[in-house]
C-alpha cells in the first residue's frame, strides 16, 4: 500500500518521532529484540498522533521484523556454510537501511524499504 495523503505534509514534530521510530531499531545493539521493541513502542503509543507516524513506524517494525527472520535463516544456513557471508549482508542491510529509513522520514517522505515483508498492516 502507497500512502500518501494528496500532499500532506508532516510537520517537524512527526518528521521527529518518524525518524525516531526507525532509529529505535538500533535499540537492537544495546539488547535483544531491541531492534523489534523500539520500533513497536512508537507504533504503539504515537500511532494515533498521526497517520505519518504510524505509517513509518509500521514500516520501520516490518523492516526489523523482516531483518530478524533473514538473521534467523542466515545462523540455520550456516550449517551448510552460506549463512556465514548471508549474516553479513544482512548485517549491512540492516545498518544502512535503518540509516536511509530514518533520513527519509527525516526529510518528510513516505518511505518504503524494499524487500521488506508487511506484516504489520494498516
Amino acid at each position: 500500500m502507497d500512502v500518501d495523503l494528496d500532499g500532506y505534509e508532516p510537520d517537524s514534530k512527526e518528521r521527529s518521532m518518524a525518524m525516531l521510530a526507525h532509529l529505535a531499531g538500533y535499540a537492537g545493539l544495546a539488547f535483544p529484540f531491541g531492534s523489534l521493541l523500539g520500533p513497536f513502542l512508537v507504533y504503539i503509543l504515537k500511532r494515533d498522533e498521526s497517520a505519518y507516524i504510524e505509517d513509518q513506524a509500521r514500516e520501520a517494525l516490518n523492516f526489523q521484523l523482516t531483518i530478524v527472520l533473514a538473521s534467523i535463516a542466515s545462523v540455520i544456513l550456516m550449517f551448510v556454510l552460506v549463512g556465514f557471508a548471508l549474516i553479513f549482508v544482512v548485517g549491512i542491510w540492516w545498518l544502512v537501511g535503518t540509516a536511509i529509513g530514518a533520513t527519509k522520514a527525516n526529510a518528510g517522505e513516505w518511505y518504503r524499504y524494499p524487500a521488506t515483508i508487511r506484516f504489520v498492516k494498516g
